[in-house]
């Protein structure tokens, strides 16, 4: 399960990230989105956790609640472009 981490505070790191998920289950990438010319954080990032029920209770248990100075919105992220089926 892919999961959308919005709101953060730019000075959490994927390490931060990885240590507030694992509490849930198996976490098998951590990946903040960094500004390619600065290389600083643009304040979003991703959480994959394989088990879907174990991803749903961070989510549950995440979302709206502070990180840092930040209160983090914690969502499904929407499937890549490449990822959707055409019918």
């Amino acid at each position: 399960m892919n999961i959308l981490v919005r709101n953060m505070d730019r000075a959490v790191t994927e390490e931060m990230l990885m240590e507030k998920f694992k509490v849930f289950g198996s976490v098998s990438s951590v990946t903040i989105v960094l500004d390619k010319v600065t290389k600083l954080s643009k304040g979003f990032g991703f959480v994959d956790m394989p088990v879907q029920a174990e991803g749903e209770a961070a989510i549950k248990a995440l979302n709206l609640t502070k990180l840092l100075k930040q209160t983090i919105r914690v969502k499904v992220a929407a499937p890549k472009p490449e990822e959707t089926k055409s019918v």
